[in-house]
């Protein structure tokens, strides 16, 4: 089985602009998550999928490999999937499960990919996955950019939301989980997932899994034992910046 990682970037994020390019410990925030990912031993292929110049001349400066899509894209799924098609062609070869690892998780410990995947070496069923992160307190909780999820009884998500849910009157009593953006595709299945028309919650959330949840498909969330930290703010920078020095001090 061929597995192939693809991290979008682009350069135009509303919230932090030129975000992939922003120096952790010296070095672009994209570096560090092509790095990381590159480590994971189940990978046949890592690639950045990127409209952006700047982006796609650094990561070949370091030798990596890039592909270049194009600007309109609104969700990273999507890029992906333009991505895949792009390499399959130039390499002549066939893939049979995307990880979709969103390049703003700087944190990403290679072993995060296997958490992801895993499900979907157990259960042919199972066309997309993601990690499902534990909320560590009440401020994570309320922040926007952190996309809150809850699952049913068989781990499959519900609903993903940048509000709190569950309501906040009961969430001590229910595990609280967010998204981590490690998100394995079914090679099908992704690019099912653009000939799916864009979704009225998936607009008003921006999260892409919410287009599969609407058109009535399931999302199969997989915990992960790593604590992570994704770089939406120049704030969330500095945290990530701290952290990872600490991890290497």
């Amino acid at each position: 089985m061929k597995i192939l990682a693809l991290i979008p970037a682009r350069m135009g994020s509303g919230r932090f602009p030129g975000k992939p390019m922003a120096p952790i410990l010296g070095k672009p925030m994209i570096g560090h998550v092509y790095d990381r990912v590159l480590r994971s031993p189940l990978l046949d292929l890592v690639a950045v999928a990127t409209c952006d110049q700047v982006i796609y001349d650094y990561i070949e400066s370091t030798g990596g490999i890039a592909v270049m899509t194009g600007d309109k894209h609104e969700r990273a799924s999507d890029r992906c999937a333009e991505a895949l098609l792009l390499l399959e062609k130039a390499h002549k070869t066939r893939y049979d499960i995307v990880v979709m690892v969103q390049g703003d998780e700087p944190m990403t410990h290679p072993d995060m990919i296997a958490e992801a995947v895993q499900p979907m070496l157990d259960d042919s069923d199972i066309q997309v996955t993601n990690l499902l992160g534990q909320i560590k307190d009440t401020a994570e909780f309320e922040d926007r950019n952190c996309i809150k999820v809850v699952c049913d009884l068989k781990m499959n998500a519900l609903y993903f939301s940048r509000e709190p849910i569950p309501t906040r009157s009961k969430a001590a009593e229910v595990p609280m989980g967010k998204q981590v953006c490690i998100i394995p595709f079914r090679r099908d299945f992704l690019i099912e997932y653009t000939e799916l028309a864009p979704t009225p919650l998936e607009v008003a959330e921006s999260v892409d899994m919410m287009r599969i949840l609407e058109h009535g498909l399931k999302v199969r969330m997989a915990r992960t034992i790593h604590n992570t930290q994704a770089v939406d703010t120049p704030d969330d920078l500095k945290k990530v910046e701290e952290l990872m020095a600490k991890l290497n001090s």
